[in-house]
């Protein structure tokens, strides 16, 4: 990434949503170079396989599948499959962020039924308060389910669930959820802004 030429430098920002969000937080407390990163609902631990990186590895922390329960609707509503997390902060199955180089910013929906990331952010903010570093800045929308896109995106409330293989809840509440979208964008770029540089304005191509 640092080496394409529309990369500024000298370091790069990542932002990922749900697992995505999750390596993102793996890959900041890892490699070098990261200088600011954004998890829209992640929750910071390591789900249902081992990671390795070198000498390092993380445990999965597992879920339970028979906490699932089934919604009025009829889908899935898997927010409590995942094992309790014993510890707290310091639980082996947690990634080390404290190892980032850079800020990070949590984005949560407080009506996220995949997981409970309003949780799991304030389980974070206790990890890093922990290991010496900053308070981290931590957004919640409430009514917010766990699919926050870009503005204007159609909110999800429902999909199927690619592991189980069956429809499962998101959560939110489509006015709340379309509000935190906008909110939640001017979020990230006033943080990457900060932490990045400001981007160059694009000229448009001259015809």
């Amino acid at each position: 990434m640092l080496q394409h030429t529309q990369v500024k430098g000298p370091g790069i920002g990542l932002l990922g949503i749900s697992l995505g969000a999750d390596i993102c937080l793996s890959m900041a407390s890892f490699l070098k170079n990261i200088s600011a990163t954004v998890s829209i609902n992640g929750s910071g631990f390591n789900g249902n396989k081992a990671i390795y990186y070198k000498e390092n590895s993380i445990p999965p922390l597992g879920h339970d599948l028979r906490r699932m329960k089934v919604a009025f609707s009829g889908l899935l509503d898997i927010v409590d499959i995942r094992n309790d997390i014993v510890g707290g902060c310091e639980n082996p199955c947690m990634i080390p962020i404290e190892k980032a180089q850079g800020p990070i910013l949590f984005i949560v929906g407080q009506d996220d039924h995949n997981w409970r990331s309003e949780l799991y952010a304030q389980i974070a903010s206790e990890r890093l308060q922990a290991h010496g570093k900053e308070k981290p800045q931590i957004v919640s929308y409430p009514g917010t389910g766990h699919y926050i896109e870009p503005p204007y995106f159609p909110m999800c409330p429902a999909s199927l669930h690619k592991l189980l293989d069956k429809p499962v809840i998101w959560g939110g509440e489509p006015r709340a959820h379309s509000k935190a979208q906008v909110d939640a964008w001017k979020q990230i770029l006033t943080f990457f802004t900060k932490h990045l540089g400001a981007c160059p304005k694009l000229k448009c191509p001259k015809l």
